[in-house]
């Protein structure tokens, strides 16, 4: 196997705008976007291999024919246990998308895994961190409730349309990242660029939009009671995570049972992987060229390349003083 990139598939939302196209050179046309997913395997959503002797293939169909040489061994035997729901088994288990906030996203909770396979049909829990790419002044990130938030005040909330009153918020900056755990109240709000790694999950229970409506005037679905039950009422605000430093030029930015991710700002040439495991990469700003890439060109700012476990050790260079993130699972 080799390194792989795919090409991404674009979502269109009320919510979307034009950084996609304009700071990430994505090829959204003359239509708002909302976000761009480039790593996925999930129902029919499908990342397509676009170089190489795998082009055309989609990622489920590589884990079918090559799954240990592409998740490694461990990871591997973990898709298939009989503790994952049979329509959950041998899938990717990570997402990567960009999006771009040109309003409020929606007021929002996802499930854990416990929860979600509960659900017709099950899908993953979905645990997110977010890496801000961009942030227009006075941007907020809505991260949790308030403290001491109760279940019996958020329903109070939520049933006289005052949501947005129980949420903890704060203004980021550029290269915070934000870690929302399964169970965790959140929103994007206007004017931020995010990166966001998930599991590879759609579930999401949207408990206030803000009041608006769609071109028709019709509102959103909510959907308040499941995102009440799924809700952790014990998780209180959320800050921007405290990078911790993990050698010169990189540092851990969020380690948790589902992904690890480490952020690179660097010059020099990097060896990444060597242990077994997958490597997503993506590049936050400046330009890295990937060994024995079949693409032949650098990987840009805003682009992905997902290396196979089998590859061993990956040289990595800077084009210049360049950030990338590392991510595995």
């Amino acid at each position: 196997m080799y390194p792989l990139r795919f090409e991404p598939i674009f979502r269109r939302y009320i919510w979307g705008g034009f950084g996609l196209r304009d700071q990430l050179l994505k090829e959204t046309g003359d239509e708002t976007a909302a976000e761009s997913w480039e790593i996925v395997d999930h129902g029919e959503d499908q990342s397509i291999v676009m170089h190489g002797p795998h082009s055309g293939k989609s990622l489920r169909q590589l884990i079918a024919d090559h799954g240990t040489e592409l998740l490694g061994a461990d990871l591997a035997s973990q898709l298939v246990s009989d503790s994952i729901p049979v329509q959950l088994r041998n899938r990717f288990p990570l997402l990567l998308k960009f999006l771009d906030a040109n309003r409020d996203l929606s007021i929002q909770v996802h499930p854990d895994d416990a929860f979600g396979s509960t659900l017709s049909p099950p899908d993953l829990g979905k645990t997110e961190a977010w890496i801000v790419m961009d942030a227009k002044p006075g941007a907020k990130i809505y991260a949790g409730l308030k403290e001491g938030v109760t279940e019996e005040a958020f329903r109070a909330a939520a049933a006289s349309g005052e949501t947005p009153s129980m949420m903890h918020s704060f203004e980021p900056k550029v290269g915070d990242c934000v870690f929302i755990k399964a169970g965790t109240q959140h929103a994007i709000g206007a004017g931020l660029l995010i990166c966001e790694i998930q599991q590879a999950s759609n579930t999401t229970f949207r408990i206030d939009d803000w009041g608006r409506v769609d071109a028709d005037g019709n509102p959103r679905d909510l959907h308040i009671e499941q995102g009440i039950a799924a809700t952790d009422f014990a998780r209180g605000p959320v800050a921007a995570e405290t990078p911790a430093a993990d050698g010169e030029g990189v540092e851990t930015l969020v380690t948790c049972d589902k992904f690890t991710i480490c952020r690179h700002r660097t010059g020099e040439s990097v060896n990444v992987g060597g242990d077994g495991r997958f490597r997503i990469l993506t590049v936050i700003d400046g330009s890295v060229s990937i060994e024995n890439d079949p693409a032949d060109k650098e990987l840009g700012r805003g682009e992905t390349v997902l290396l196979p476990a089998c590859l061993g050790a990956t040289a990595v260079e800077p084009t210049g003083e360049s950030e990338f993130l590392e991510i595995w699972a």
